[in-house]
């Protein structure tokens, strides 16, 4: 039987052997992707490392829509922000101290970590020569792949002792960036023809000025700057989304660093998770093509409209970038980085556009809540990556690297989960239940089965 042949009925199989009526979930009480019948999240582990806050639990039940506040280890990460901008300093060599040994570190401290994840992020002539032999049209891709390759070169690459845990951290944070860029310019040189560079990191520059000098070369202080506060901001989101409940799953299993990493990778090349800010500049750049006044509010509400109802743009009926699972008023994220926008948007002559954009952001909730009305138990608002594509831009940042963007910076969020789930006292392996729903049935005996249906 010819391969597509097979292929074919295998696939065609699947409409009754994998449908599962909605109505099932509701009697077996199923709580579809960990979340609650109100939208909070499942309770199904503790941590120390990250806190995400966007409602309350009245004590008569329901939810209480407040200001989004971002955690981290008992820090709120706009003071963390705020006092590290106003000391003029890049911040995500100290965010990664924190999220990894739980306090601030000293003047003495910040300076000999962020000298060792300086001397970390040259890549041996070994793992740049495969980056070289990884062809691919996704970095993410080439990204896990190197993740999984660096297992080959560690001396000790399955000790989960609490001090082999942290250098395979601090080496994977200090790589990433380095892949990355270099996994760019090889692909921009293989696919595009374009001359190729393999820029060595510099010494006394932070992680965002190294990783825009071995991506491109020239940048502005504001660039690296805002840059910097992206990966901040990004460098964690609680145990409970996707990325790093898989990095929680997988590690509770006793696999090694690489494995576990790469599958986090894996999940969060996930449109749904880490590709949405590709998500909202597509929009965005339709948007300014299809809406011909970029002041009006009663042309952009028309056709935003016409987008929620499914009748323009990919006809999905969403505006991308609006909407959060935990965030209700406000992604503290977007409104930093919102505050930097607008100076980059300032610097790049691009003030029109961020200007269109703020007022797509306000027109854009409340056409959602207006559309929705009732269907909707809880106030929306935009989330980070309403502006982090933008912001990307505008820095001179390809798309292909918005994604594994993310990655270099949720690495540090990675670790300390890692970390802390192998340091409990009490190991257990994460392992949820599946109801099985389908019927049982008698074994056939080959001579007796016609032509197979399901």
């Amino acid at each position: 039987m010819e391969k597509e042949c097979i292929i074919s009925r295998l696939s065609e199989s699947i409409k009754t052997t994998s449908r599962i009526d909605n109505e099932l979930f509701t009697e077996y009480n199923v709580k579809r992707g960990l979340r609650n019948e109100d939208h909070s999240g499942v309770l199904v582990g503790l941590t120390k490392i990250g806190n995400v806050v966007g409602y309350e639990k009245l004590p008569e039940g329901g939810l209480k829509a407040i200001p989004g506040r971002l955690i981290y280890r008992g820090i709120d990460v706009e003071d963390l922000v705020r006092g590290i901008l106003a000391e003029k300093r890049f911040g995500f060599e100290e965010t990664a101290f924190l999220l990894l040994s739980g306090y601030l570190p000293d003047k003495e401290e910040l300076a000999a970590f962020s000298n060792m994840v300086h001397q970390c992020m040259p890549l041996t002539q070994k793992t740049k020569m495969n980056i070289l032999d990884l062809e691919g049209q996704n970095i993410m891709n080439i990204l896990a792949r190197s993740v999984l390759e660096m297992y080959t070169f560690d001396e000790n690459p399955d000790d989960t002792s609490r001090n082999n845990l942290m250098r395979q951290s601090v080496d994977l944070i200090s790589k990433f960036p380095t892949i990355i860029a270099y996994a760019y310019n090889i692909m921009r040189h293989s696919n595009q023809g374009r001359s190729l560079h393999i820029r060595f990191p510099k010494e006394n520059l932070s992680v965002a000025e190294n990783f825009l000098y071995m991506l491109k070369g020239g940048y502005t202080a504001l660039d690296a700057r805002t840059l910097d506060l992206a990966l901040m901001l990004h460098a964690e989101h609680g145990g409970g989304n996707n990325s790093t409940f898989t990095v929680r799953v997988t590690s509770s299993s006793g696999t090694d660093t690489y494995s576990s990493i790469a599958a986090a990778i894996g999940s969060l090349k996930g449109p749904l998770h880490g590709g949405a800010n590709l998500a909202v500049v597509s929009m965005f750049n339709h948007l300014k093509e299809n809406i011909r006044n970029w002041k009006s509010v009663s042309e952009i509400d028309d056709y935003l409209q016409k987008m929620l109802r499914k009748e323009v743009y990919d006809k999905c009926g969403l505006i991308y970038g609006i909407g959060h699972a935990v965030y209700t008023i406000s992604d503290p994220r977007a409104l930093l980085l919102k505050e930097m926008a607008r100076d980059l948007a300032r610097e790049k002559g691009r003030e029109e556009e961020f200007a269109f954009l703020e007022l797509l952001e306000e027109r854009a909730v409340e056409n959602f809540m207006n559309f929705k009305g009732n269907k909707v138990n809880k106030r929306v608002c935009a989330n980070v990556d309403f502006y982090s594509g933008f912001v990307y831009e505008m820095i001179g940042l390809p798309s292909e690297v918005f994604t594994p963007l993310f990655a270099m910076s949720r690495i540090t969020g990675w670790a300390a989960h890692r970390i802390e789930e192998l340091n409990f006292d009490s190991k257990r392996i994460i392992r949820p239940a599946y109801r099985n729903v389908g019927p049982e049935k008698k074994f056939i005996p080959m001579e007796k089965r016609g032509q197979a249906k399901v």
